[in-house]
């Protein structure tokens, strides 16, 4: 007889509370797909509002990404737009539609749980659940997705007065409203030394 550890317990819990989000009241107006694809367009940067950045976010094949998106779009929940800087690719954003569908997310029964846990608890879960998808994500080659913040492409294209930052691997400025978006360039910043000389672990 196999006996479970407490990884393995963990890992069911967290596959089990996944689900039991997308059962929530006003779920089965979207699939699955659907609703993780709106979010996504609604909280990726400027560089990421495509179906392949999606693709690589929800783990899909590119093919299966696309049609996710044209049923959005279809629907009149998702808009294509030119791109500003290629214009050979296009960019996908939330309609108003789209926005008022998203306020009826599943996922936000699970949100006001997580409200209601204590600040410390909340912080730990947070902290615990990005390194532990960063693990995963190493260990399967897949791409991670994050924010500027916490990126080793965040630079300061002129420090002091007038200091501008700047995405050094798409060599763009970046505006405020970039700062708390998901970016499919993203790269984790390597953990800064402490006093003794060592890198803390994360």
């Amino acid at each position: 007889m196999t006996t479970a550890t407490t990884a393995d317990l963990c890992a069911e819990l967290i596959l089990h509370l996944g689900r039991l989000g997308q059962q929530a009241p006003g779920a089965a107006r979207l699939t699955p797909a659907q609703w993780t694809a709106l979010r996504f367009f609604a909280r990726a940067n400027r560089f990421s509002r495509t179906p392949s950045a999606f693709s690589s976010f929800h783990a899909t094949t590119r093919g299966t990404a696309s049609q996710t998106v044209k049923s959005l779009v279809s629907a009149g929940y998702l808009t294509r737009k030119p791109s500003e800087t290629d214009g050979r690719s296009s960019l996908f954003e939330l309609t108003e539609a789209g926005r008022d569908m998203l306020a009826a997310d599943p996922l936000k029964t699970l949100s006001a749980a997580l409200e209601r846990m204590p600040d410390g608890e909340r912080a730990a879960l947070d902290q615990g659940l990005r390194d532990l998808l960063a693990q995963v994500a190493l260990d399967r080659g897949a791409e991670t997705f994050g924010t500027c913040g916490d990126c080793r492409f965040l630079d300061r294209e002129a420090p002091g007065a007038g200091t501008r930052w700047v995405c050094s691997c798409t060599a763009a400025g970046l505006i405020s409203d970039d700062f708390d978006k998901l970016c499919v360039n993203f790269a984790p910043a390597a953990a800064e030394p402490d006093e003794a000389g060592t890198t803390p672990a994360r």
